[in-house]
């Protein structure tokens, strides 16, 4: 396959899986977790001097691609092995390219600390290392970017869009949503923004995803 991915669902891995999974690829996943030392072997570190997953490689007949960062890998994907017909998940027109980058960049920087946080401190740690206080300042912080998100929404729907982007599910939809799931666990934000919370499940309940967590 030309195609390999290493990482596994429960991380941020999910992303290019996910992608790849939308897009149709024949993609040899290499399960690698992240807590068992695999990802500081010398083998691995030749792949991700980082030492984090995921890693894709593209073998391509002018050379291997190797690529860092799960974002990186899931724009990647999309823009060289996608296809802009107007149709999948792939950026059809420049500004759906655009809206793809900057979803993307904005809920690294904006959102995904924060939405771990919660994540962490609501339902992922144990009982007794959770520290309720940390995830209720990180809610107050969201609640900021969420409401730009929420906004967004509230415009596409009133041009007849249902999704970041255009009025089908794109990466933009796939990155946004990668992070955003993390902030299921807190009821309140999700009843302070409706349209986002909606939006969200419909992303969540789309085949590729769910046989994507399905597999591991």
């Amino acid at each position: 396959m030309s195609l390999t991915i290493h990482g596994i669902p429960a991380s941020r891995a999910l992303r290019p899986l996910w992608a790849a999974a939308e897009l149709g690829l024949d993609v040899a996943h290499v399960p690698t977790p992240y807590v068992d030392g695999s990802t500081r072997t010398p083998a691995f570190l030749e792949l991700n001097p980082n030492g984090h997953i995921p890693v894709l490689i593209d073998r391509r007949p002018e050379g291997e691609v190797v690529v860092w960062e799960s974002m990186a890998c899931t724009l990647y994907l999309t823009r060289v092995h996608g296809r802009p017909d107007g149709r999948g998940i792939a950026p059809a027109t420049a500004r759906e390219e655009a809206e793809a980058l900057r979803w993307s960049f904005w809920v690294v920087n904006e959102v995904e600390r924060d939405a771990l946080t919660v994540l962490a401190h609501l339902h992922a740690m144990p009982e007794e290392r959770r520290r309720p206080e940390l995830a209720l300042a990180a809610e107050r912080r969201l609640a900021v970017p969420l409401r730009v998100l929420e906004q967004h929404l509230k415009r596409q729907q009133a041009a007849g869009q249902d999704w970041l982007a255009a009025g089908r599910f794109t990466v933009a939809d796939l990155c946004v949503a990668s992070v955003l799931n993390w902030v299921r666990v807190s009821r309140p934000l999700l009843g302070a923004h409706p349209l986002m919370h909606e939006w969200l499940r419909r992303c969540m309940e789309r085949p590729a995803y769910l046989r994507v967590r399905e597999s591991g």
